[in-house]
């Protein structure tokens, strides 16, 4: 087979059917159709005439270096650019019993008292995977069906670990509410998470952040979030009446693992709080958007970036980054890890061992 006596193969990326996909573009050529078909990983849609797969790093990478053994490969400058476009979640083909099954599982979820971001995760997973094996009668799935599933739609797609772990951990959940399936959820092993290290800001990013917020109301969010070391959903949830300036104390409730915990209120941000409370008058939350509803998270993220990109700091933050800052700089205040801990409400003390990697000071 000579490489020049193919067409060469357009790499494109896509919209179809509100998906974002990687499409092949080339001449008609049965040769060329037929290396593409052996692959078994891409799709021919009649309507646009091309052959298509789920866009990915992976999948990217993996096009460019398998295709390029027999043809030449131009890359599209589609591929560094976002698809216009909504993108649109494909509505899922489920039989009515199986949906009865996935209603019945949620109610188990809520049940047990998860939460609603976790009920609706294990729900998304396990609906997704329903309607893969949608062939498959329930009673009849069994742990071969969850690797095929793992190697056939997770790897493709690119799906992280925490991902795969929550997949695990949701399929699990539903072998004890629908024990009739031959799934063994011993048999059923969640990949080691990975030790990726957090970013951490220094104290002067920190003040170079603050300062080039001009906002009131978002620089007190963003002081908020680093002074007290809050998750994002603690953030927004957090009541006015929690905040206790006499006492210096803030209580976080209901928040991860359906906790309370008490948090000193910096004395370096009450002047920044009773500024803002004067001025803003928030009426229930202490971030509220419009007519007194909580704060977008989205938000957040959205004017922490702007602040970031003004304070010319290259790092990619999050607001979680601001959290990870805060329990570093107590570690290298000298705070114990145990107090550490608990200001920051984590159940386990290996959570929080992870600062002793990012600390300045033991580092040196």
């Amino acid at each position: 087979m000579h490489i020049s006596s193919l067409p060469p193969i357009k790499l494109k990326k896509i919209l179809h059917d509100g998906e974002v996909r990687l499409a092949l573009q080339f001449d008609f050529n049965q040769e060329l159709i037929n290396i593409v078909k052996n692959t078994k990983k891409y799709r021919w849609s009649k309507r646009l005439k091309i052959w298509h797969t789920v866009f990915t790093s992976s999948t990217l990478y993996n096009a460019e270096n398998n295709f390029k053994a027999y043809t030449k490969i131009i890359k599209d400058p589609t591929l560094k650019k976002e698809v216009r476009g909504k993108v649109l979640r494909k509505r899922r083909i489920i039989s009515k019993e199986n949906k009865q099954v996935i209603k019945l599982y949620v109610q188990f979820l809520q049940g047990r008292r998860y939460s609603i971001s976790t009920v609706k995760t294990y729900f998304t997973l396990i609906a997704d995977f329903i309607e893969y094996a949608n062939d498959i009668q329930l009673e009849e799935l069994s742990h071969k069906d969850v690797e095929r599933y793992l190697g056939e739609v997770f790897a493709p797609k690119g799906y992280s670990i925490s991902t795969q772990r929550q997949l695990i951990s949701a399929i699990k959940l539903f072998t004890v509410f629908y024990s009739n399936s031959k799934i063994d959820s011993v048999k059923l092993i969640r990949p080691k998470n990975s030790k990726i290290l957090p970013t951490v800001l220094s104290k002067e990013e920190i003040i170079a952040i603050l300062k080039s917020t001009k906002n009131l109301k978002h620089r007190a969010i963003i002081a908020m979030i680093y002074s007290a070391g809050l998750r994002i959903s603690e953030l927004v949830n957090l009541r006015i009446q929690d905040i206790d300036i006499d006492r210096r104390q803030i209580v976080v409730k209901n928040s991860k693992g359906r906790k309370d915990r008490n948090i000193i209120l910096a004395q370096s941000m009450i002047p920044l709080l009773k500024n803002y409370m004067a001025t803003y008058a928030p009426n229930l939350y202490f971030a509220e958007g419009r007519n007194n509803a909580k704060y977008a998270p989205e938000s957040i993220r959205s004017f922490l970036k702007v602040s970031c990109k003004n304070a010319q700091i290259r790092k990619r933050v999050t607001p979680h980054t601001l959290r990870h800052s805060y329990a570093t700089h107590l570690l290298e205040n000298g705070v114990d890890l145990r107090y550490i801990q608990e200001l920051l409400g984590h159940a386990k003390p290996e959570t929080t061992m992870i600062y002793t990697h990012v600390s300045k000071k033991d580092l040196l």
